[in-house]
């Protein structure tokens, strides 16, 4: 089984804003972990179910990761962990038309935005889901507490922890 240290966006059912971000030019191709240089590989779209998500994984880093093939893998510190996720971060400012976002270690489990609502408003409302990134018009739908700020226009979060 992979485990992924990903950014991951949600679209909903909404396929075409999902291969419209997968197209997005020029891809950064490495972002910067200490002093590591770390490829990306090209986003990956699953329209699996009912939802299209698209996942970008940074090259080496998860563990088990088959588009990694026999690479060796780059063992980062917290440190730069951080700093990768940052530059995903300012990677996802790029894109538009996703309901819900997050980087980390396989954070599909928390972008359904009906589990966001049963299971987790709690977190939501006291801010513990640090990362989480949501499409603005969902505080109607969502509780969100005073912890959420803008991430970029149309779209709030909980900020990702800086270094």
């Amino acid at each position: 089984m992979a485990l992924c240290f990903e950014l991951v966006m949600d679209f909903g059912s909404d396929v075409q804003a999902a291969r419209a971000a997968a197209s997005i030019e020029p891809w950064p191709y490495t972002l910067r972990a200490g002093a590591f240089r770390i490829p990306l590989h090209r986003p990956m779209l699953s329209t699996a179910g009912t939802t299209a998500q698209l996942s970008v994984l940074p090259v080496a880093v998860g563990r088990g990761v088959a588009a990694d093939g026999s690479l060796p893998r780059f063992d980062l510190t917290e440190s730069e962990l951080t700093e990768l996720g940052c530059g995903l971060y300012r990677l996802l400012a790029r894109f538009e038309g996703y309901v819900a976002a997050m980087v980390g270690w396989d954070p599909e489990c928390l972008l359904d935005i009906d589990e966001l609502a049963s299971e987790w408003s709690e977190e939501l409302a006291d801010g513990t889901l640090s990362g989480l990134v949501l499409a603005d018009h969902l505080r109607t739908r969502l509780t969100l507490g005073p912890a959420w700020v803008p991430f970029r226009p149309g779209y709030v979060w909980l900020p990702y922890p800086e270094q």
